[in-house]
This record gives C-alpha cells, sequence and structure tokens, in this order.
C-alpha cells in the first residue's frame, strides 16, 4: 500500500494540464467525491493495528498534497496563454458598467415621515390590507348609508362582500386601540386602495401615513404642536401651519392641514395655486364614539388622529405634477432620485 502511495504522489506531483478538462479530470481523480483515496481507505481496513496510524497519516499527507496542487493548476491554467481561460478574454471589450440604484421617491419620503415622528416618540404599526367591514368603517363611525361604503367608491371583495381592500390605514388604529391599553403614541404607513379613476391627480392605489396618540388629558393643543414640528421638519424651518374646520367620521372636532406655501413663499404660485397655502391631509380628536367602539372609556381618556397622503407630499417635496410616474416604473424618471 505504501508503494501505492508512492505512485500517486508522484503522479500528483507531476500533473500537467492544459485545459479545463485536464483540469477537470485531475479533480475526479483526487478530489471529487469517487476520488481514488476511497478505496486506500477501504484497504486500510485490512492493514495490522500497529501500522494503520503510520499508513493512514501517509494518505492523509497525499490528500492534502492533491488539494494543493490542484489550487496550483488553477493557477497555472489562469495564465497560460494556451488554456482555454484565454479565450474567455476579450480585450478589447468596453468594460461593463455598474450603475447604483436609488431609492423610490415614496419610499425616501415614507421613511424621511418615519424618522421624524419617531423623534417625537412614536412608534410604527402595521396591519392588513384586506379588511373587514368593522375594523375599515362600523368602528370608525361610519354610517350604514355613508358614501365611501359604495361599490363606487371601495373595492370589495366578490366572494366575500364584507372584506374589502382598506380605503385607509386607520383600521390599523382600530386594531391598536382594541389590542392594547393606552397610553397610544403610534403612526401607520401603508398602501391604500380607492375606486377612483386613474390621472395626474388621483389613482386607485396610494399610500399614507396615519398618527394615534391616546392617553389621558390628550387636548387639541398637542395636536397642532405635533403637525407644527412636523412640518418645520420635513419642509422648512420657516414653514407655517395651519388647521381649517372640516368634517371627518371617526374625529370630532376635524380639521384639514395646510402649511404654508415652500415653492413660492407665499407670492403665489402653481403648487398653491395663488392662495400660499398646500393642503397635506386631515387631523381632529377622536371621537368618543370611536374609543368606545375599541374598548377605551371616552371619560377617562381622549385623543387626537391625523393622516396625510404620502404620494400628495412628495408631490410638493420634489414638485412632480404627474401622480402616475410613482408607479410606472419609468428609469427616466427614478433615475432623478439617486
Amino acid at each position: 500500500m505504501l508503494d501505492e502511495l508512492k505512485n500517486i504522489t508522484e503522479k500528483i506531483k507531476t500533473y500537467k494540464v492544459t485545459s479545463d478538462a485536464d483540469l477537470e479530470g485531475f479533480r475526479k481523480e483526487f478530489i471529487g467525491k469517487k476520488n481514488i483515496f476511497n478505496n486506500l481507505f477501504e484497504y486500510l481496513k485490512n492493514v495490522p493495528a500497529e501500522q494503520k496510524k503510520v499508513v493512514g497519516s501517509s494518505v492523509n499527507e497525499v490528500k492534502k498534497l492533491a488539494k494543493k496542487k490542484f489550487q496550483e493548476l488553477i493557477l497555472e491554467l489562469k495564465a497560460s496563454v494556451g488554456g482555454d481561460h484565454s479565450s474567455m478574454i476579450d480585450p478589447t471589450l468596453p468594460e461593463i458598467p455598474f450603475n447604483y440604484g436609488s431609492i423610490h421617491p415614496i419610499s425616501k419620503t415614507r421613511n424621511k415621515i418615519i424618522r421624524i415622528f419617531e423623534r417625537q416618540g412614536f412608534n410604527v404599526v402595521e396591519g392588513p390590507e384586506i379588511e373587514d367591514d368593522h375594523h375599515n368603517f362600523s368602528a370608525l363611525n361610519f354610517p350604514v348609508n355613508h358614501p365611501a361604503r359604495d361599490m363606487q367608491d371601495t373595492y370589495f371583495i366578490k366572494k366575500n362582500p364584507d372584506f374589502l381592500l382598506r380605503t385607509h390605514t386607520s383600521n390599523v388604529q382600530v386594531r391598536l386601540m382594541e389590542n392594547q391599553s393606552p397610553p397610544l403614541r403610534s403612526i401607520m404607513p401603508g398602501r391604500v386602495y380607492r375606486n377612483e379613476a386613474i390621472s395626474a391627480r388621483s389613482h386607485c392605489f396610494f399610500h399614507q401615513v396615519e398618527g394615534l396618540y391616546v392617553d389621558k388629558n390628550v387636548s387639541f393643543q398637542d395636536l397642532k404642536q405635533t403637525l407644527y414640528h412636523f412640518a418645520m421638519d420635513f419642509f422648512g424651518k420657516e414653514t407655517r401651519i395651519r388647521f381649517r374646520p372640516s368634517y371627518f367620521p371617526f374625529t370630532e372636532p376635524s380639521a384639514e392641514i395646510d402649511i404654508s406655501c415652500f415653492i413660492c413663499n407665499g407670492a403665489g404660485c402653481r403648487i398653491c395655486k395663488g392662495t400660499s397655502w398646500v393642503e397635506i391631509g386631515g387631523s381632529g380628536m377622536v371621537d368618543p364614539n370611536v374609543l368606545e367602539n375599541c374598548g377605551i372609556n371616552p371619560n377617562i381618556y381622549s385623543g387626537f388622529a391625523f393622516g396625510m397622503g404620502i404620494e400628495r407630499i412628495t408631490m410638493l417635496k420634489y414638485q412632480i405634477d404627474d401622480l402616475r410616474l410613482f408607479s410606472e416604473n419609468d428609469l427616466r424618471f427614478l433615475r432623478q432620485f439617486h
């Protein structure tokens, strides 16, 4: 057996390769699963006990030699002008360009909004996009005959009309209030769906971020200060904010949120339509009925909620005039956000 090992060692040392086929042949014979050493280990069983240690050590040394030789042959073949690898390299070809990708503008805006509210103590909560009527409408104080429940406004699941594609991320607020006790301070970013015609100003799906704060003695002043700091952080320190009375089924009182136009600084432009103000969302104090529907005592706790369209804010920040650009995957558009 030792004589056979000497022959194998000599063959390994003198092995030459001029092609990939030769290299593969060496690998199969000395390194592959069915290599030559497998038979030697079988013969080792018949070697006298006093010689097994010496013979076994010799076999392992030759195996190490084979692995080392294999790496040397790879380098030799790559360096060989006559090897098959030489045909794989054409020095006249231009280099392959390496282009960095970019974060989608919606994702950039979403991430920045999250960071701003996290600094104010809000945590991020997510929920299902396919929702039932209770969490999307009933618990939020929507009357049975509310227009939002019509097929013209909402995508209902055909096989089960009690389920639908959520029309806002307020469903996450309901689930949060049902499953956790106050104090609650969270934001809910996510995709929502409305049965609307696709145009430069509207789409059948878009993204929202909503916020909820429920605790003892929460006031409208808390809401105003929270959104005021958000506006200054996101749009700039010179930004002013105003609230216009409005109506939402789930908040009372309710208000639309406007910020001073950061494009024209009050001079009047196409973005603000000459008013020097632009709308970014809605807000209000959580209606006591909503708190009660979610198992929270409105006599002890109060809260505020707000919601903003991420596409709307992105369009304002980057002065984009067509909502469809966000979902068309046009590289000419997306590459502008490197």
